[in-house]
């Protein structure tokens, strides 16, 4: 069996169908793998589980530049946080026969996209990753983490998750030299803010060992 099964199984035990609908939230820092292990989740536990990621609560560019925080997208600030919460509370009590339509990120426009994801009433299990899920600060303290019936924290060696942001940012268009400025500045800072979050996760999922609790 391998750890992506393992992990499923665990998911799969968080919610029964016909029984009240639970969220999984998958958090650690920047490039870690935290999008990669939620698509695989969803991919095993099929129609059983759906993604709805916390990236779809960036505030747009536009807004940024009006809050003088476009040097700084991606910190907890430039998020929705409120919203987020609103969304994952309605989640998690869902309306007979009520899809609900949750936003996506498009990676390449690095925008939110509203109303991309569809929820149907009867999935038993939202899996929804963000850097923020743990984050001891509020919003994300108080008005999200109560909601989350469990989340885990996804650790990759440092050195390795800066090299695979560095090739994302240029994937996305930035030169390689701009790529690395942003990463070592912006990306380094929330991965410090986030680290204390590790102690506080229902579970450990690294790359050695994938079911380190």
């Amino acid at each position: 069996m391998s750890y992506v099964d393992e992990l499923a199984a665990r998911a799969r035990s968080l919610a029964t169908p016909g029984g009240p609908r639970r969220i999984l939230g998958i958090a650690g820092p920047p490039g870690a793998g935290k999008s990669t292990l939620a698509e695989a989740l969803v991919r095993a536990l099929g129609e059983a589980a759906v993604l709805v990621p916390m990236d779809g609560f960036h505030l747009a560019d536009a807004e940024l530049a009006r809050l003088d925080r476009a040097g700084r997208k991606g910190a907890p600030d430039t998020f929705d946080a409120y919203g987020y919460a609103a969304l994952l509370a309605r989640l998690r009590t869902p309306r007979t026969g009520e899809t609900v339509y949750a936003p996506s990120f498009e990676r390449e426009l690095e925008q939110p996209l509203a109303g991309a994801l569809p929820v149907a009433p009867e999935t038993p299990l939202i899996v929804t990753e963000g850097n923020y899920l743990l984050l001891d600060e509020e919003p994300w303290s108080t008005a999200v983490r109560p909601l989350l019936d469990e989340v885990w924290w996804v650790a990759l060696d440092d050195a390795v998750r800066v090299e695979r942001l560095i090739a994302r940012h240029v994937e996305f268009g930035k030169p390689p030299a701009a790529a690395r400025a942003w990463v070592l500045r912006s990306d380094e800072t929330n991965a410090r803010r986030v680290a204390s979050g590790r102690e506080r996760a229902d579970l450990v999922v690294t790359a050695g060992n994938p079911l380190d609790t």
